[in-house]
């Protein structure tokens, strides 16, 4: 959140009697957290600064149907909206056909046949590992890289994720068992495609 002082429930009210530069505040009270929600769950092929927007062309669309709550910001309203645009973006990109090789850099081939408990870690290459995570979670459901994304990446707790997603805590934790299967076999699926593929060149 912004440090700038602002009255949030004045400014909605301002925005939906069609005042420009209240609507333009409460953009920027609210982008770091659109931006970090976004930057944590987009899709691969589309950008951070498109989804952004696409998430406050639909707050702004939504606006005169949000109704307040006591002990309930808004900002809490705005990251379920960001979560489920994410998750829309996520399903698109999931009807896409999707190679199943992937050219990954020697060193995220070295974390992945690290992970999948066939040489010890790599050492501070902390850029491949990122570029693994990204690449396992890019072929998880949008719901798995939701979830694991949450808990496993930004360190969320399972009620932290039920307040923000509206799962029960108990479904939180399923789903991430679940998911963390389904990443490890994708992880066994990529390792054995890459050493067919060295075999063949």
């Amino acid at each position: 959140m912004s440090d700038e002082p602002l009255d949030v429930a004045a400014c909605i009210e301002s925005v939906r009697r069609g005042d420009a530069e209240a609507a333009r505040r409460l953009v920027q009270r609210c982008h770091p957290l659109v931006a970090r929600l976004v930057r944590a769950h987009r899709s691969p092929t589309l950008g951070e600064e498109d989804l952004a927007q696409e998430v406050y062309l639909k707050m702004f669309a939504v606006l005169d149907r949000y109704e307040p709550r006591e002990g309930i910001p808004f900002e809490h309203w705005l990251s379920r909206l960001t979560v489920r645009t994410c998750i829309d973006a996520l399903r698109a990109e999931a009807r896409r056909p999707l190679s199943r090789t992937v050219d990954l850099s020697p060193e995220a081939a070295s974390w992945l046949t690290s992970l999948n408990g066939q040489t010890p870690p790599p050492v501070d290459e902390v850029l491949a590992a990122r570029e693994l995570v990204d690449t396992l979670l890019a072929r998880l459901s949008p719901t798995d890289r939701l979830v694991l994304t949450l808990l496993d990446v930004e360190g969320q707790t399972p009620a932290e994720v039920s307040r923000l997603v509206g799962w029960s805590a108990t479904l939180v934790r399923v789903r991430a068992f679940r998911a963390r299967r389904r990443l490890r076999a994708a992880a066994r699926e990529m390792t054995s495609t890459d050493t067919t593929r060295g075999r063949t060149t």
